[in-house]
């Protein structure tokens, strides 16, 4: 506590002990507290000197924010003392994360607060018992619908002064306004479920004291309070939609009423293809919005924002535009010719207007000739057979092979015949294992032959997209696919028992993984990719943005441990170790934004 900002007391009153303050090399912003008793040793000041004033006394920082839990006897209110009449005044609700990701905008400013409440504040109201406006005690166990406070504009929650707060503000405000800490409020109460009301009192603090540490509700709470000033300069930029990116589009209602009674509880499987284009092609953005298991209800007739990231070095999401879902939860979106991007790999992200729930995926932009190579996710990498999702094996050595082609600068295709509602399922369990960053394809819903949509697709990416296939990876049941689209045998290799029948169309990796990858690099069977200098991709491996509790079944992340063959590479002896490059461990972060590089400007990723 600092005394250099407090008035000098009154004759008479107690004065406090100098006392020598220590101080932080840095200015402290934002403070928070959780569970604290700073209320009650401020209220025992007060009572064992009465003439003490909460004014005498402030904080080093420019915002306090106390968290507490309603049913928490050993925390207590911090404006009250300052204020006294804001006992009559609930504490803010922390919205709940899994319904308000982005807040639910409501104010968190003073001002407003005195705004609202103004009938408590004006002078001379004191002797009469005023009414409070909000519910009472507002209990964060009450749905939020019970609670009818009001609430402020979408702006309100983002600033530091509110313009009507000048005009509309009660004559006591200014004397409020002088004492208190912060701009904002100081009380927030956390959701709290009802089963903890059995639990004996004195096991309730330390419940209390470690659900702080495990609440998304107050993670995301701290992240729109620390990051408030970047959002702002973020909105502010050209080309961005400030709307796409406020905090109160939760609250947006549905535009058709039947919405909310068709996604009651029900949990949103949405996903977005990962597009290839040509760089002087059409880029045509599709997303399917889809709820509840096996797609039981699709989104129809409703908003959703299309944004991308256009310059992955900034992370800046740009809007594009709002499309409305057809009849079975699609959108198709084709960037206009204007706002085409060039050559390079963009996180793309549609967002729910409704729900904020959303669903991401990559556009590439690549020149005539790139380079690719193929992979089966089933054929090649699954050691064990998984129809509904169960964590499958992977095979020992196949991220070692795949992060060998990603070194010498080939693009990786992963391609399955699954049904694209496995998506996050899918890219859940490629993250977890540690695979390189790739561009996934799957089958457009239940197909009768998986194997000839692999064939069309790939065939449309070399016709269209103008790729070159070096390599492709897969089971026996790959061989066709990968002939028809005119690949030698001496470039499609497959996992698994040689037979005769296949013998002379393909390469059988019967050793496994591990001869294969010591194959590869001792041999000249695979070189670098052709020098292109108007691209470089970033090495890395998949990001834990699709929602990994899919096939987590454990507080820890899985690390695929992958057999390395050492120098020479006859008879190795295999030695096990992690399949995580170098890069990786370095720079490790939840979504791996690709960047490429293109002519003067060039991307690179965030460091």
């Amino acid at each position: 506590m600092l005394k250099d900002e407090a008035e000098p007391p009154a004759a008479g009153a107690p004065q406090l002990p100098e006392v020598s303050l220590g101080r932080l090399d840095f200015d402290v912003s934002d403070f928070f507290l959780f569970g604290s008793p700073l209320g009650l040793v401020l209220a025992m000041r007060r009572t064992v000197l009465p003439g003490l004033d909460g004014i005498q006394v402030r904080p080093a920082c420019s915002q306090v924010y106390s968290f507490f839990h309603c049913a928490d006897p050993s925390a207590s209110r911090l404006e009250p003392l300052l204020e006294p009449k804001f006992h009559l005044v609930p504490p803010v609700s922390v919205p709940r994360y899994q319904r308000f990701p982005l807040g639910d905008g409501q104010s968190l400013l003073l001002a407003d607060a005195l705004h609202t409440h103004s009938s408590l504040f004006l002078e001379g109201s004191s002797q009469e018992s005023p009414r409070i406006v909000d519910a009472p005690a507002s209990s964060p166990q009450a749905p939020r619908s019970q609670r009818p406070g009001r609430r402020m504009s979408q702006g309100s929650s983002h600033s530091d002064s509110s313009e009507s707060s000048d005009s509309l503000a009660p004559a006591g405000a200014s004397r409020i306004t002088a004492r208190w800490w912060g701009t904002k409020r100081i009380d927030y109460a956390l959701y709290c479920p009802e089963v903890l009301t059995a639990f004996p009192t004195v096991a309730l603090p330390h419940l209390f004291h470690a659900s702080y540490w495990e609440s998304t509700d107050v993670v995301a709470f701290i992240l729109r309070q620390v990051m408030r000033y970047e959002s702002t300069n973020v909105q502010e930029s050209a080309g961005l939609d400030p709307a796409a990116l406020s905090p109160a589009n939760p609250r947006e209602k549905w535009l058709r009423k039947r919405t909310q009674v068709k996604l009651r509880n029900v949990t949103a499987n949405h996903r977005a293809n990962d597009v290839i284009a040509a760089e002087d092609g059409p880029q045509v953005l599709v997303g399917r919005f889809m709820y509840g298991p096996l797609d039981m209800v699709a989104l129809t007739g409703e908003k959703v924002d299309i944004l991308v990231m256009a310059e992955p070095s900034s992370g800046r999401w740009v809007h594009l535009d709002t499309e409305i879902t057809n009849s079975s939860g699609r959108i198709t979106y084709s960037v206009p010719r204007p706002r085409r991007l060039g050559v390079g790999v963009y996180p793309v992200k549609m967002v729910v207007r409704g729900d904020q729930t959303c669903a991401m995926s990559y556009l590439t932009v690549l020149p005539r000739g790139m380079e690719c190579v193929v992979f089966s996710i089933d054929g090649s990498f699954a050691a064990s057979v998984s129809i509904m999702g169960s964590d499958p094996k992977v095979r020992p050595g196949a991220v070692d092979v795949v992060r060998h082609w990603q070194d010498l600068g080939y693009m990786i295709l992963y391609i399955t015949g699954r049904p694209d509602m496995q998506k996050q399922r899918v890219v859940s369990w490629l993250s977890q294992h540690n695979f390189p960053q790739g561009m996934i394809f799957f089958s457009d819903g239940l197909v009768h032959d998986p194997l000839r949509q692999k064939a069309i697709f790939l065939r449309n990416l070399v016709q269209e997209c103008f790729i070159k296939i070096s390599a492709a990876y897969g089971s026996t049941k790959d061989i066709s696919v990968y002939s028809v689209l005119g690949l030698p045998p001496s470039q499609i290799f497959i996992v698994g028992r040689p037979t005769k029948k296949y013998q002379t169309q393909c390469q059988f990796l019967s050793e496994g993984y591990a001869a294969h990858l010591a194959a590869l690099e001792a041999s000249h069977r695979s070189r670098p990719k052709k020098n292109n200098s108007r691209m470089i991709l970033r090495k890395g491996s998949f990001g834990l943005h699709a929602q990994p509790d899919f096939l987590r079944k454990r507080n820890h992340l899985r690390r695929t441990m992958s057999v390395q063959q050492p120098d020479p590479p006859a008879n190795p002896k295999p030695e096990r170790a992690q399949s995580q490059p170098e890069s990786d461990k370095d720079h490790e972060r939840p979504l791996q934004a690709l960047s490429w590089a293109r002519g003067p400007p060039k991307f690179e990723s965030v460091p």
